[in-house]
């Protein structure tokens, strides 16, 4: 095990260091930044209507970025990897001296502040941070998501300290 080793994702990272943690046990800490509880979601946005039937036919799918620039390929073996993964398992499986810290935006457009909820439900070492009115990308409180990911990491967060942390009570965002 790294002393000290920290790792810090950001969205699309997510999920595999989050996986990463549950399969070795050589990290200490995890900041995981608006990432995807359910990996079955969100498939159609990135690879478009009919991807099951796309991905059949030509045994990938490659991913273009906003500017139409390649980005990455998805193969029919790694989609159904993706789509056979059952995090509850995998997050079982995070080691007891690796702290977790999920940090997510109330106003996420592309992956909802639910998902956060379910990380804290599932990972035993976990601490959760909501950041009210934070979207998917932060565009209006980066300074709050960096300043919070630098007070975690300094702080060195200890499984001890299991209480959630939120700024906001996600219910009653659902009420209004």
């Amino acid at each position: 095990m790294f002393d000290g080793f920290i790792v810090v994702n950001s969205v699309a990272g997510g999920n595999a260091v989050l996986l990463y943690a549950s399969k070795y046990h050589d990290v200490d800490t995890m900041v995981n930044v608006s990432g995807r509880f359910d990996l079955r979601q969100g498939i159609e946005g990135r690879l478009g209507k009919g991807f099951m039937e796309k991905i059949k036919n030509s045994e990938f799918i490659d991913v273009k970025d906003r500017n139409g620039k390649f980005d990455y390929r998805v193969t029919e073996e790694s989609l159904m990897d993706r789509l056979n993964t059952d995090m509850g398992v995998a997050f079982s499986m995070i080691a007891k001296h690796c702290s977790v810290w999920t940090i997510h935006g109330t106003k996420d457009e592309i992956i909802p502040v639910e998902d956060a909820l379910e990380f804290d439900k599932l990972i035993s070492n976990h601490k959760l941070h909501i950041i009210e009115g934070a979207n998917h990308v932060y565009s209006s409180h980066r300074s709050e998501l960096a300043s919070t990911v630098v007070d975690f990491t300094k702080a060195g967060y200890q499984p001890e300290n299991q209480q959630s942390e939120q700024v906001t009570d996600v219910n009653d965002q659902r009420e209004g």
